[in-house]
Order: C-alpha cells, then sequence, then structure tokens
C-alpha cells in the first residue's frame, strides 16, 4: 500500500481519537458528549466537570488540549523525522487530523470544534502565526471570558498572519490547506456563532 495512503488513515484515525470524552468517563465518570455543549473538547470538559470537582475539571481540561493538538502534532513530526514524506503529504496529514478530530468515526462522526488539534498541526508549519493567534486567544479569552469568540479572533489572526509572514506558502505555493482547515472549524461553530450574534454565548468562568 502506497505510505502517503497509510499516512492519511493514521493522520484521520489518531486525529480522531475524543480524548476529551475518555479522559472526563476514565477520571470523572462523567460522559461529556451527553452533556453540556455535546462537545468533545477542553471547554465542555471544564463546563462540564467543574460541576462535581473544579480542580479535577482544571486539570482534564488543560490535559485534553494538550492531547488534542498533540494527537494532530506528532503523526506529522514522525511522518517526516522516519519516513521523510513530503510536504505537501504532511499538509494533507494536517487537513485529515482535523477533520478526524471534528467527524470521529468513533462518535458516529461527530465531535469537536478543531481548535486545539488544528494548533497543534499549523505548530509544524507555521509556529510564528500560532503565537501570534494564542496571544490573541490568551487575551480575548482573558478579558471576556468567551471561549468560542476568543478560539475565532485566534482563526482569523493565524489566516492573516499565514499572509503576513508566509504570502507565498513554501512549498505548496497555496494557503487552501489553512482555508480548509478554518472552515471546518467555522463550520463546527456555527451554533457559536448564532449565540453569540443573539447575545446568548455563555461564559467561561
Amino acid at each position: 500500500m502506497n505510505e502517503n495512503i497509510i499516512a492519511y488513515a493514521v493522520a484521520y484515525l489518531i486525529g480522531a481519537i475524543p480524548f476529551g470524552l475518555i479522559l472526563a468517563m476514565v477520571f470523572g465518570k462523567t460522559n461529556i458528549a451527553k452533556e453540556g455543549s455535546h462537545s468533545i473538547g477542553a471547554t465542555n470538559v471544564l463546563r462540564v466537570m467543574k460541576e462535581s470537582n473544579p480542580k479535577l475539571a482544571k486539570r482534564l481540561a488543560v490535559l485534553t488540549v494538550v492531547c488534542d493538538a498533540l494527537k494532530g502534532l506528532v503523526p506529522m513530526i514522525i511522518a517526516k523525522a522516519f519516513f521523510d514524506l513530503s510536504d505537501q503529504t504532511i499538509w494533507t496529514m494536517a487537513v485529515l487530523a482535523v477533520l478526524g478530530h471534528c467527524f470521529s468515526p468513533y462518535l458516529k462522526f461527530e465531535g469537536g470544534k478543531g481548535i486545539a488539534t488544528g494548533a497543534g498541526v499549523l505548530a509544524y508549519f507555521l509556529p510564528i502565526e500560532l503565537i501570534c493567534a494564542l496571544v490573541v486567544w490568551f487575551i480575548v479569552g482573558k478579558v471576556l471570558k468567551i471561549s468560542s469568540l476568543a478560539s475565532l479572533l485566534a482563526l482569523l489572526t493565524l489566516i492573516v498572519a499565514s499572509f503576513v509572514f508566509h504570502y507565498d506558502m513554501p512549498v505548496i505555493n497555496t494557503h487552501a490547506p489553512i482555508f480548509i482547515i478554518a472552515f471546518v472549524v467555522v463550520y463546527k461553530h456555527l451554533p457559536n456563532i448564532k449565540r453569540l450574534l443573539c447575545g446568548a454565548e455563555r461564559r467561561v468562568i
């Protein structure tokens, strides 16, 4: 079998692992897919688990972010370091990891919203842009305490920064993978965007 196809399958299937759901089930005996926003991401882990154990909730939320980021990044690093796959292939792995997280075959093609996994895969190619995005995410999150708004503004910052620092994207000469990831993330945030426009989006306190 073509090694690229194997890499794509691995990226998607590892990206699809619902770490937030697993961590909440194992350590908190809670199925977050049936509570809160029903998302498997860190924000829902924090929101749901905080009701019963605030200290554990913060730890599990942080661990969820780390695991969701690494499940996208690590396969890409291994693909390059041990198999010397092309940057085009690794960019495709990045997109598939985010798709796996957002549309997981383990969860009947439901999933998270792609922020942490997207950050993980983009850290590989665009570390400067990611730092800019994280600064915006931190400031907005700290001041307004609205996770979805912080995430969406961070995504916008990353896209703008990618044109500033890498207008001619090295090797692939296109921003298409970034826009695909952004489209998926925005699509998964549509309910949040609707609540934001209505002033009904919940804050993370």
